[in-house]
C-alpha cells in the first residue's frame, strides 16, 4: 500500500549502510517511505541489500502480527530503497538519518558533505550511541536542526528510540523528530546530551564488566548470559547483546565514554581490545563470544 501521500517525510536519506543503517532503511521502507541509502562503496551497498532481504525474513519468522503486516511484500519494500554512493542523491531528501561508524573524524566529514547537498530546512538525525549531539551540531550550519536518534538493534523490531536533545536542538526539531518516528511506528523518550546518554552509559559498563568476568575466568560467556536471562528474565545476556551490536562498536563507545569522563570505570577490558584486533566482531564477522554460521 502506498502511504507516501500521508507522510510528512516521504523521502528519507540514510547515510551509512552498516548494521544500523540497514535496519533504519528497512524500517523506513516497510512504513512506506522512499529511502536513499548512501555508503562509500558498492560492496557495502550489496551487503546492505542482502541485509534488508535477511531482515525481512526475520520479521516474517519472529515479528509480531503487526510487524508482519507493516513489512508487507519484501519485493515492494526493496524497491523503495535506492542504493547509492552519490551524496548528491540526498538533495531530494525530506529528513536525513546518519548512521556511520562511531569515529569523530569520519562523522565530521560526513556532516560537511551533507551540508553541501541537503536543503537548509532539512533536519539531521545522528544515530549515535555515545558521540555528543552538541558536538555534531557545532560542525554544521544548522545546529538547531540536529538531534540525536539512538535506534536499537534490530531496528524493525524495536518500538522505542532514545532521542537526544543537543544544546542548540530546537523544540521544533524535537517535535519533528517525534512525528518522523511516529511515521515509522515508533515511540521515543527524550533525554539530555551527555556521554552515552542513558542507554549506553549503563549498557556499555554492563557489557564491559561482563567481558572482565570472562577474562578473569569467573564464568564462561554462556554462563554469564544464562544468569542474566534466567535470574533477571532478560531476553538476551550482555555478551549475546555485545555480539549483536558488534564488538568493534562496543569498543568505540566505551572509548568515547572513557575519554569523555576521564574515569577508570570506563576503561575498556583488554580482552575486548584483543578480540576486536583479532577481527572477532560478533554476528557481523561470524564470530565473537559465540560462533555464527
Amino acid at each position: 500500500m502506498d502511504r507516501s501521500a500521508e507522510l510528512q517525510y516521504p523521502v528519507v536519506g540514510v547515510v551509512g549502510a552498516g548494521v544500523m543503517g540497514v535496519g533504519v532503511a528497512q524500517s523506513l521502507a516497510q512504513t512506506g517511505h522512499d529511502v536513499v541509502l548512501v555508503d562509500v562503496s558498492e560492496a557495502a551497498l550489496a551487503r546492505a541489500r542482502m541485509g534488508i532481504r535477511n531482515g525481512l525474513r526475520a520479521v516474517t519468522l519472529f515479528g509480531s502480527a503487526e510487524d508482519k503486516k507493516r513489512a508487507g511484500d519484501p519485493k515492494a519494500v526493496l524497491e523503495r530503497v535506492a542504493f547509492t554512493t552519490d551524496y548528491g542523491r540526498l538533495a531530494g531528501a525530506d529528513f536525513v538519518v546518519e548512521n556511520v561508524t562511531e569515529k569523530w573524524d569520519i562523522k565530521r566529514e560526513v556532516y560537511a558533505r551533507l551540508e553541501g547537498v541537503c536543503r537548509p530546512e532539512i533536519i539531521f538525525a545522528a544515530d549515535t550511541s555515545a558521540i555528543s549531539i552538541t558536538r555534531i551540531g557545532s560542525v554544521t550550519k544548522r545546529p538547531s536542526q540536529v538531534v540525536g536518534m539512538h535506534f536499537m538493534n534490530p531496528v524493525p523490531l524495536k518500538p522505542m528510540v532514545e532521542v537526544i536533545r543537543g544544546f542548540h536542538t530546537s523544540p521544533e526539531t524535537l517535535g519533528a523528530a517525534k512525528r518522523f518516528l511516529a511515521e515509522m511506528g515508533k515511540t521515543c523518550v527524550v533525554v539530555e546530551d551527555a556521554p552515552g546518554f542513558v542507554s549506553n552509559r549503563v549498557l556499555m559498563l554492563t557489557i564491559n564488566e561482563a567481558i572482565f568476568l570472562v577474562q578473569d575466568q569467573v564464568a564462561s560467556a554462556a554462563d554469564v548470559d544464562r544468569i542474566f536471562k534466567g535470574c533477571f528474565e532478560h531476553k538476551m545476556g550482555p555478551l549475546e547483546t555485545a555480539d549483536l551490536i558488534g564488538l568493534d562498536t562496543i569498543l568505540y563507545s566505551i572509548e568515547v565514554l572513557y575519554e569523555s569522563f576521564n574515569d577508570d570505570k570506563y576503561r575498556p577490558c583488554p580482552l575486548l581490545k584483543k578480540m576486536v584486533d583479532a577481527g572477532l566482531h560478533g554476528r557481523k564477522s561470524g564470530r565473537g563470544f559465540y560462533t555464527y554460521e
